[in-house]
């Protein structure tokens, strides 16, 4: 197995807005998070404040030795009423951007990772017949405004997530717990329209592939007026895996949940790969872990092999190069977290050395974070926050990590 990396590697870390930036009040997920039968184990609330503290924790990364951070731009707070665009919190995203670069950090922009704004969920959400345009003439604001300090664009985090979970292959953070049917009836309530019943986020059932297909495309375009720089989506890429006679199974799971997707990639500059763990499929369909099967804190087998197992599926489907956009350990056992990372990308690098094109690897996550239907019970961090003083702590991952990345090895 090989142990080092290509010198234009890039080793990073990968952070979602909504998760760590704290009072996106005018939000989606902030809604839903405050209603009666609520399915969040905990709201948001100031999250660990890196709207306010996003200086220390850039400095923070690039003291590290990491190479590049992922961060989202959040719709609600740049256009926080329909049409209306806020020239405050645009010049926030270009100050993050454009500190990153000045620090040596790589910027990798997403431009939604999940939430939207209330109003846009208030008329149906991305049920909307003019939910597409309505996030083209965002992201067309977004790319103008950052011209110039995008490194790499992701239109869309994760859009085939609900059919993810669908399939039983994991879900947003963890399981609800609270009535959803009900939250959103109390959200519909609270935020009413006559354009549509409140549908937030991914939350919604139709034609996802299709919507998504053409808002993703449509916001290709559009960056691609503004800036030249790389432009995909990332998706959860689980290992489905088949147990022994069942492979038929196994492939109508993969197609459904992934291949489908990966097959839009075609036309793109890379495809993000996102993948924590494998799912075996049997008779029934996909599987839970069973007894025995070392597990993190969401129940997620630990399976190191499939990192490289996912990413050499999305290239064999797409035939574009990879990014692994996502991957990391759900623990606050930071031993744990070193050790299954290192076994993956170990396992990564063996690939890249027989020939697989992958251009970089962005652990999920920097900070700990709000981890959506579970709260703030379980953790991704390679850094610990405080969430009474806010004061980070890297762990020791934090500085291995780093160390990886300023080697290209991992001995």
């Amino acid at each position: 197995m090989s142990t080092a990396f290509p010198p234009d590697f890039l080793i990073g870390a990968a952070t979602a807005g909504h998760q760590i930036e704290g009072g996106n009040v005018a939000s989606d997920c902030w809604a839903l998070e405050h209603v009666p039968d609520t399915v969040f184990r905990h709201p948001s609330e100031d999250a660990v404040d890196f709207y306010h503290r996003w200086r220390e924790d850039v400095a923070l990364t690039a003291d590290l030795g990491l190479q590049a951070l992922r961060f989202s731009v959040e719709w609600s707070r740049v256009e926080p009423e329909p049409g209306e665009f806020s020239r405050a919190a645009l010049g926030h995203y270009r100050r993050l951007a454009a500190t990153c670069r000045e620090l040596g950090l790589r910027t990798f922009v997403t431009f939604n990772h999940w939430t939207t704004p209330v109003w846009f969920a208030a008329e149906g959400g991305w049920t909307n017949p003019a939910a597409v345009d309505r996030f083209a003439r965002y992201v067309d604001v977004v790319a103008a405004h950052l011209k110039g300090e995008i490194d790499w664009a992701i239109t869309l985090n994760e859009p085939n997530v609900a059919t993810v979970a669908a399939v039983g292959g994991g879900g947003v953070g963890g399981s609800a717990v609270g009535d959803l049917a009900r939250a959103l009836e109390h959200a519909s309530r609270r935020h009413p329209s006559g354009q549509g019943t409140f549908t937030p986020m991914m939350l919604w059932e139709g034609d996802q592939l299709g919507r998504y297909t053409e808002a993703h495309r449509r916001a290709t375009e559009v960056i691609k007026s503004h800036v030249d720089v790389p432009v995909g989506w990332s998706l959860a890429c689980v290992d489905y895996q088949a147990v022994p006679g069942f492979e038929d199974r196994a492939a109508e799971v993969r197609n459904q949940a992934l291949t489908s997707w990966l097959e839009v990639s075609r036309d793109d500059d890379f495809v993000g790969v996102q993948n924590y763990t494998r799912r075996l499929v049997g008779e029934h369909g996909v599987q839970k872990p069973g007894p025995g099967v070392a597990v993190d804190d969401l129940n997620w087998e630990y399976y190191p092999e499939s990192l490289a197992n996912a990413a050499r599926n999305a290239a064999a489907v797409s035939g574009r190069p990879v990014v692994i956009t996502e991957h990391g350990v759900c623990t606050r056992d930071d031993e744990q977290r070193i050790r299954h990372t290192g076994q993956a990308l170990g396992h990564l690098a063996g690939a890249v050395a027989d020939g697989l094109d992958v251009r970089g690897y962005l652990h999920w996550t920097l900070l700990d974070e709000f981890e959506w239907f579970s709260g703030f019970d379980v953790t991704f961090g390679l850094v610990e926050v405080d969430r009474t003083t806010f004061e980070r702590r890297p762990r020791p991952s934090a500085t291995w990590l780093g160390g990886v990345a300023a080697r290209k090895t991992l001995r």
